[in-house]
């Protein structure tokens, strides 16, 4: 082997690396692990959808006169199921927004039928209610973590894209954009008011 072929070959390796180190694999990598992540989401969140008619359908028949909640949480479910955002919309903050305040007016409902149900002790002994609050209560433990995961994982993604030299590959190759990550809603570092004087 000669010295130019040699100094060819030297080239090219360090060509190689200098691109691998410009975030031409890990933007994304880190991007479908990101995606990967919202699929979690969304199937906690589908679980949660799935639990929600067997919930009201247990409900009714005990708790016949709350039917304003339990349509609350029917249209609720409704509204959570028709906003759909795709992992390829992950970086538009308006489609993501509609998404999590949707999921957020499920969450709410729910827990309005689940408090209206401690005023009914026959439906709080049937252990189908049990069992199924159970599940909702597990339901939301896991969308908890899921999220958790997916901000975890967008926040590697937004790092990568925004610190060099991965930014080169980010921004020449791929145009990445940064993806959107779950906040707290306003009022969540309050501790709720807890009132046992009030009327049942």
């Amino acid at each position: 082997m000669n010295f130019t072929t040699m100094l060819r070959g030297a080239l090219a390796a360090a060509a190689a690396l200098s691109l691998a180190a410009c975030g031409i694999n890990s933007v994304p990598t880190k991007e479908e692990a990101a995606k990967a992540k919202w699929a979690d989401v969304e199937s906690a969140y589908q679980r949660r959808a799935d639990l929600i008619p067997n919930l009201v359908s247990t409900v009714k028949g005990a708790a016949a006169s709350e039917g304003k909640i339990l349509e609350d949480v029917i249209n609720a479910r409704s509204r959570a199921t028709a906003v759909q955002i795709s992992a390829d919309d992950l970086d538009d903050p308006a489609k993501f927004q509609a998404f999590e305040q949707a999921q957020g007016e499920v969450g709410a409902t729910l827990s309005r039928l689940l408090a209206v149900t401690e005023n009914y002790p026959q439906l709080r002994s049937q252990e189908g209610f049990l069992a199924l609050q159970d599940q909702l209560e597990g339901t939301e433990n896991r969308i908890d973590n899921a999220r958790t995961k997916y901000n975890a994982a967008v926040q590697d993604y937004n790092t990568t894209i925004r610190t060099f030299p991965d930014s080169i590959g980010a921004n020449i190759i791929h145009g990445a954009k940064p993806m959107q990550g779950f906040k707290a809603k306003p009022g969540a570092d309050e501790a709720p008011e807890v009132n046992f004087d009030a009327p049942a």
